[in-house]
C-alpha cells in the first residue's frame, strides 16, 4: 500500500512539474502611474515657466533644456515629491517660515527694548 501511494505521489509530482507555467506580460507601469507622472510634470513645468523661476535658474547657469532633461530623468517618487512641495520652493528670497521667524525675532527685540 505504501509503495503504491509513493508511486502515485511520484507520478503526480512529475505530471505537475511537466506542465508549463502560463505567464503573461505585465506592464511596467499602470495607467494611473503614467497619468500621475504627467500631472506632476505639468505642475512642475508651470512653475518653471514662471519668469522669476526661469531667471533664477538662468542665474545659476541652467538652460531650459538642461532643466527639462534633469526633470525628465527624475524617478516617479522624486517627481511626486517635487510637485507636492512646490509651494515651499521660491525662485529667490526666503520661505514663509523664515519670514515668520524673522517677525518673531523682531517682535522679541521690540519687546525687550520697550521693557528696558
Amino acid at each position: 500500500m505504501t509503495k503504491r501511494l509513493f508511486s502515485l505521489a511520484v507520478v503526480v509530482l512529475l505530471l505537475t512539474a511537466a506542465v508549463p507555467a502560463l505567464a503573461a506580460p505585465v506592464p511596467s507601469r499602470s495607467v494611473d502611474a503614467i497619468q500621475v507622472r504627467a500631472a506632476d510634470l505639468a505642475t512642475i513645468n508651470s512653475v518653471i515657466g514662471n519668469e522669476e523661476v526661469s531667471a533664477a535658474l538662468a542665474a545659476q547657469g541652467f538652460t531650459s533644456d538642461q532643466v527639462n532633461q534633469r526633470i525628465a530623468a527624475l524617478s516617479d517618487e522624486d517627481l511626486r515629491s517635487l510637485a507636492s512641495n512646490l509651494d515651499q520652493v521660491q525662485a529667490a528670497g526666503m520661505t514663509k517660515d523664515m519670514w515668520i521667524w524673522i517677525g518673531i525675532g523682531a517682535l522679541a527685540v521690540l519687546l525687550l527694548l520697550a521693557l528696558t
